[in-house]
């Protein structure tokens, strides 16, 4: 993602509800505050099938921090430790945890994004800045979203280096194989009690984004929980941001879960794309990460619900991995158990065979995972 050609540049409008006034190219990163970086970075690559990147730190004239970064395919995580007590980054641990702190775009103008977002009401994170070494020039500039979250839109049409300015080519001894991750889905964030509305039309007014699809709590609720949901996208579809907050229900929803132990507003999951599901997850499992579990029974019928799909169910059902269709296609999705100690961030599998849509038929199976995960942990 360093270099692109131009013709990767072209975009398809796929949302035409989108006002599209904020071109947006793809996610150019996403970064964690994390407590210990150099271990997290182990885990995302040992776990995951990350390969090492780019590195920022004492050796690179930091003073305060250090930063690892991975990528495989078109996904990039930077992990961001502090190296003193006190500051920002401690504090943001100490308030939420492990947690994702920008979620970076990647754009053609980051001084043109700056102006569009901040006229509109943006609240501003930094000015425009150009970041410069021997192999170009990055501009960045960043904006507020909910809780501590930020956007940095990322310029880097003129620069061919490993990431940007101020980090070096990270290259270990150590590179495990890759698992098959290929781009960013969607990226979903949890927000308060009545706060959906209010955000979704934050990324509708600021950033031009629309609706794709909606879910109340007759879409989502089981016996005992509820939550509500809203799908905003960009005008060509890359970057897609489900919205939810807590809805009544008899008991403590996985949303109010989330609220009360990263404390406010934040990002609940991300959604990895991948072109083989059945490989990906049974190297994760082999791997050591741990999913979601549906009883055997959701198999039974599911075949009568989706329709044919060209996966033997077998295999499927042998890996929890949830089926859905939609009026395009099926998709195939699978949900992590919470991969940080506090029952906070998650990661979702998904495989999409034409599907646009986001699993609703699953909703009731996984909601009802979810419970038993949270009654184990005394949460519910």
């Amino acid at each position: 993602m360093a270099t692109t050609d131009k013709s990767s540049l072209k975009l398809t409008k796929e949302n035409l509800e989108a006002e599209d006034f904020l071109p947006l190219l793809g996610t150019d990163f996403v970064e964690l505050y994390v407590g210990n970086a150099k271990q997290a970075a182990y885990y995302y690559m040992a776990a995951w099938g990350f390969q090492p990147l780019a590195y920022a730190g004492l050796e690179t004239g930091l003073k305060d921090r250090v930063s690892y970064v991975l990528q495989q395919d078109k996904i990039r995580l930077v992990l961001t430790s502090p190296l003193k007590s006190g500051g920002d980054i401690n504090r943001h641990i100490d308030a939420h945890g492990d947690g994702v702190k920008v979620i970076a775009l990647w754009v053609d103008d980051a001084r043109e994004s700056y102006v569009e977002t901040m006229k509109r009401g943006a609240e501003s994170y930094f000015e425009p800045r150009a970041k410069r070494d021997a192999d170009g020039e990055v501009v960045l500039s960043g904006i507020h979203t909910y809780g501590e979250t930020v956007h940095v839109f990322v310029e880097r049409k003129n620069y061919k280096g490993a990431f940007m300015p101020g980090y070096r080519p990270w290259k270990p001894f150590y590179k495990p194989t890759d698992v098959g991750l290929k781009y960013i889905d969607h990226m979903v964030g949890n927000v308060g009690w009545n706060e959906m509305n209010k955000w979704c039309q934050f990324y509708a007014k600021v950033m031009g984004f629309a609706q794709l699809v909606s879910f109340d709590d007759k879409d989502i609720s089981t016996e005992y929980t509820a939550l509500m949901s809203k799908v905003m996208s960009n005008g060509n579809g890359r970057i897609k941001f489900p919205i939810n907050e807590p809805a009544d229900g008899r008991k403590k929803s996985q949303i109010e879960e989330y609220i009360e132990f990263y404390n406010g507003a934040g990002v609940q999951h991300m959604a990895l794309a991948t072109d083989n599901i059945i490989e990906t997850v049974t190297s994760l499992k082999n791997r050591g990460v741990e999913f979601l579990t549906v009883p055997s029974s959701y198999y039974e019928d599911v075949l009568d619900r989706v329709g044919t799909i060209d996966e033997d169910l077998a295999p499927l059902s042998e890996l929890g991995i949830l089926i859905d269709r939609d009026d395009e296609g099926y998709l195939l999705q699978i949900f992590t158990k919470p991969i940080l100690d506090r029952p906070t961030m998650f990661i979702e599998i998904i495989q999409r065979k034409g599907a646009k849509s986001f699993g609703k038929g699953n909703f009731k199976a996984l909601f009802e995972a979810i419970e038993r995960e949270q009654e184990s942990r005394g949460t519910l």
